[in-house]
């Protein structure tokens, strides 16, 4: 716990018994109350390896459901174990577990309630392997994702993210794509929704037994993600409506800045009795 705030990391896992234990060995148990693992039917011996390391809640899922369909099942048992800090973690050990207590320490303090591991500050990516094909491709996308949102956010596709609970119970992610598109989606979600969102550097390793997806596949994500930010332009401006976005009303920051001018009213009125209150007393002296 941070803060008297539950944390709780998830495991979307599909042939990670390679890479599973040394993941899972550098969770720092004594910060992290629970991990789960969702197992997408894989072909290794994942599971058996989740069990042997000590994980209790393990999810199998008979057939493969997808990157998306994973990681539903993940929020799903998390929320309902009562977390309040959800930290999506890839179990292939691409990303690095030491990261959680700084990414859990932003939401459990509320300065942001979503948090994501960027590869791409500093130069991370390349450092770690990062094909130069899929690094170029990162960096358009996301300048064009930027655009599109009016955001300003170094990658839009990192594997490692922390959210705040309310975040995930305000979102209807269970409509979403069961593929790799749901982390985009996601985000786009968030963003219409108006929560603001953090980024941590963060080191990455590219190797072997990391996952990742082939050309053909990269580039279906790609047209899949610009898609997102399309929709999420037209819907933002009026120009169409997408079941996307369907149900998610954004929150009112000229709302939440009467609320502040309010404090700060309230703080003036206090501080003029107070003086008030000094002036008579002296003047009886």
């Amino acid at each position: 716990m941070i803060n008297g705030k539950k944390i709780l990391v998830v495991l979307p896992a599909y042939n990670a018994s390679k890479t599973l234990k040394i993941t899972y060995e550098e969770i720092d148990r004594t910060l992290v109350d629970d991990v789960i693992l969702v197992d997408d039917a894989s072909k290794d011996n994942t599971v058996a390896v989740a069990k042997e390391i000590g994980i209790v809640h393990i999810i199998c899922h008979e057939k493969n459901k997808g990157y998306g369909g994973n990681q539903k099942s993940c929020y799903k048992r998390a929320l309902e174990l009562g977390a309040d800090i959800i930290i999506m973690l890839h179990p292939d050990y691409q990303y690095t577990p030491l990261l959680i207590e700084s990414m859990a320490s932003i939401i459990a303090k509320g300065v942001y309630p979503v948090v994501l591991g960027s590869r791409i500050l500093g130069r991370g990516a390349l450092k770690g392997g990062m094909p130069y094909y899929k690094y170029f491709f990162n960096r358009l996308l996301t300048v064009s994702q930027n655009l599109l949102m009016r955001q300003k956010l170094s990658e839009y596709h990192t594997g490692y993210r922390a959210y705040d609970r309310k975040v995930l119970e305000s979102i209807p992610y269970e409509d979403n794509s069961d593929d790799f598109v749901f982390d985009n989606e996601l985000l786009g979600q968030i963003c219409y929704k108006g929560y603001e969102i953090a980024e941590v550097t963060c080191p990455t390793k590219y190797f072997k037994e990391a996952s990742s997806i082939n050309f053909k596949r990269s580039a279906i994500y790609g047209f899949g993600v610009l898609g997102v930010s399309l929709k999420y332009f037209l819907h933002k401006h009026g120009f169409a409506k997408y079941n996307l976005f369907k149900g998610i009303e954004p929150n009112s920051h000229k709302k939440e800045k009467r609320q502040f001018l309010n404090v700060n009213h309230s703080v003036t009125e206090s501080q003029t009795e107070m003086n008030n209150k000094i002036s008579v007393n002296s003047s009886h002296h």
